[in-house]
C-alpha cells in the first residue's frame, strides 16, 4: 500500500471503532463527504484491499502501443544512435511523424541500454546578464571541427551570436583567417546592420603584439591588426576576451552546433562547404540525402526560432551601413614612395603615373589598399592615384671585381727550393769536408789565475 492508502486505512479504522465521525475523517483526508462515503463503503466490503487503487498491477489505458515502442527503438538504432533524447525526439516527430514524450523516450532508451549517462562535474560560474538590445553586442568565434564526419576534410565554422537574443549567424570556411572574418562580418552587416560592439578571443587576427609606431604614440593609440583597424573605421567596439568562459555564449553555441548541425548534415548527405552553407541559409544546394521531408527554411532559421529569446528591450540598435564595406574590410598599409616613384607591395612594383608629378610624392607615405577580390588601390590623402605595374625591377650595373685565388700556393717541382740539399746530406759533407760537429770551446780561465798573472 502507498502512504496515502495507509493513512486512509488508519483514519477509517478509527471511524469503524466509533472514535470519530465520517465528516471529521473527510476533513482529515482532504476529501468531500460524498467521496469519503464511497471509500468507506469499499473498505467495509473488501477490507484493506478495498483501499488499494483498482488499476494497480493493470496496464495503463494511456500506455503507448508496444509496436510503436519497438518501431521507435529500431529507428533510433538505425539513424539516431548518437543523438540525445531531445534531439532524437524532434527528428522522430519531423521525419517519422512519431510524437513521443521526452521522458517516455528516455525511459525506453535507458531500459534498452541505448542511453549512456554522462557524468559532468559541476563548476561554479557567474552568469553575465544579457545585453538589453538586439545589436548591442555580438560574440564571434571560429569552431575547427570534423563537421562532415570524415566525408570531407576538417573545416572551420565561423559563428556570430547576438548577446541579447541568442540568434546565430554562421558560415563555413576553409580556416579561421582574416579573410574569413572580414567576409562573415561583411555578410552580417549587409543583412542586419553594424553592431555596437564585437566580442572576440585573442587570436592573432584580432590582437596585435607589435610595438606602437611614433604616430600611434603621439595619438595615444594601441597597435591594432587589419581587423581591428577596420572595426575602428566602422566605429564598432572590438572587445578581446581574457578567457573562453568570458564569451561563453558563443562557446556553448559551438557545442550545440557540433551536436545538432553535424547530425543534420549527416542525414541530409552533405559533404562540401558549398552545400553546407546552402543548408545553413536554406538556399538551393547539393541535392540528395536521407531526409524524407523537405526543409522549407534553413537550419539557422529553425535554430533561431527554437532557441532564440526576446530581448529585454524591443529597440534594434544596429546602425545602417553608409559606406562601401569592401573599402574597409580589406588589407590596408602605408608604403613609402621611392625616388623612382615606385611603391613596393608584396613583391610587386607599382609605378605611379607622371600625371601626379605635382604632388611631389617621392619619399612620402601613401596608402596601399587590397580588396578581397584582389583589386589594388594607391591612395594619397584619400584620393586614388593611377599607376601601372612594373614587370621587372631595373637592375643596377655592377663592376666586375678581380678574381682572387685563395688556394694555398706550393712551389713547382723544378723550383730552386726543391733542389736545396738538407743539413747532413752528402752534398753538405763534401762542401765542409767533414760531417762531424766542431770541437768544443775551452773552459774559461779561473778568476784567481787572472788576478795573479
Amino acid at each position: 500500500m502507498s502512504v496515502k492508502e495507509r493513512r486512509r486505512l488508519e483514519i477509517l479504522g478509527r471511524v469503524e471503532r466509533g472514535e470519530m465521525k465520517l465528516h471529521e475523517a473527510a476533513d482529515l483526508l482532504g476529501l468531500s463527504y460524498r467521496q469519503a462515503r464511497r471509500i468507506r463503503r469499499r473498505f467495509t466490503r473488501g477490507g484493506d484491499a478495498g483501499l488499494v487503487h483498482q488499476l494497480r498491477g493493470r496496464t495503463s489505458n494511456r500506455k503507448t502501443d508496444e509496436a510503436v515502442r519497438l518501431q521507435v527503438l529500431r529507428i533510433f538504432r538505425e539513424s539516431y544512435l548518437d543523438f540525445g533524447v531531445t534531439l532524437a525526439r524532434e527528428y522522430l516527430k519531423k521525419d517519422h511523424q512519431l510524437l513521443i514524450g521526452r521522458e517516455t523516450l528516455r525511459r525506453w532508451l535507458k531500459a534498452d541500454g541505448l542511453l549512456k549517462p554522462k557524468r559532468r562535474r559541476a563548476k561554479h560560474r557567474t552568469r553575465r546578464p544579457r545585453r538589453s538590445h538586439r545589436g548591442e553586442l555580438l560574440q564571434m568565434d571560429g569552431s575547427w571541427h570534423d563537421w562532415f564526419e570524415g566525408r570531407s576534410a576538417w573545416r572551420c565554422l565561423m559563428v556570430m551570436v547576438d548577446d541579447a537574443t541568442g540568434e546565430v549567424f554562421a558560415r563555413f570556411y576553409e580556416r579561421e583567417t582574416q579573410a574569413a572574418a572580414f567576409d562573415l562580418f561583411g555578410r552580417y552587416a549587409k543583412e542586419h546592420g553594424l553592431p555596437r560592439a564585437l566580442y572576440v578571443d585573442r587570436a592573432s587576427i584580432y590582437r596585435s603584439d607589435r610595438e606602437p609606431t611614433g604616430q600611434e604614440l603621439v595619438d595615444e593609440q594601441k597597435p591594432v591588426t587589419q581587423f581591428g583597424r577596420a572595426m575602428r573605421e566602422l566605429d564598432v567596439e572590438l572587445i578581446l576576451a581574457n578567457s573562453p568562459q568570458a564569451k561563453g555564449r558563443v562557446e556553448r553555441q559551438n557545442a550545440t552546433l557540433q551536436d545538432r548541425l553535424v547530425k543534420a548534415m549527416r542525414l541530409a548527405g552533405i559533404s562540401t562547404i558549398e552545400a553546407a552553407n546552402a543548408f545553413l541559409t536554406g538556399t538551393p544546394g547539393e541535392p540528395g540525402g536521407k531526409s524524407k521531408t523537405p526543409r522549407p527554411t534553413g537550419f539557422l532559421a529553425d535554430l533561431n526560432e527554437k532557441f532564440g529569446v526576446e530581448p529585454q528591450k524591443k529597440a534594434d540598435v544596429h546602425r545602417a551601413v553608409t559606406t562601401d564595406l569592401s573599402e574597409v574590410l580589406c588589407e590596408e598599409e602605408e608604403r613609402v614612395v621611392g625616388r623612382d616613384w615606385c611603391v613596393q607591395w608584396r613583391g610587386r612594383f607599382l609605378q605611379i603615373d607622371k600625371a601626379h608629378e605635382g604632388l611631389g610624392l617621392a619619399g612620402k607615405d601613401v596608402t596601399v589598399r587590397e580588396k578581397a577580390d584582389g583589386t589594388l588601390r594607391v591612395l594619397w590623402k584619400g584620393e586614388s592615384l593611377t599607376w601601372t605595374q612594373v614587370k621587372e625591377r631595373p637592375t643596377k650595373k655592377r663592376e666586375k671585381k678581380p678574381v682572387v685565388n685563395n688556394k694555398k700556393w706550393a712551389p713547382s717541382a723544378d723550383h730552386p727550393w726543391k733542389g736545396r740539399p738538407a743539413c747532413g746530406s752528402p752534398a753538405v759533407v763534401a762542401r765542409t769536408g767533414s760531417a762531424a760537429p766542431p770541437p768544443p770551446l775551452p773552459p774559461p780561465p779561473d778568476k784567481r789565475t787572472l788576478l795573479l798573472g
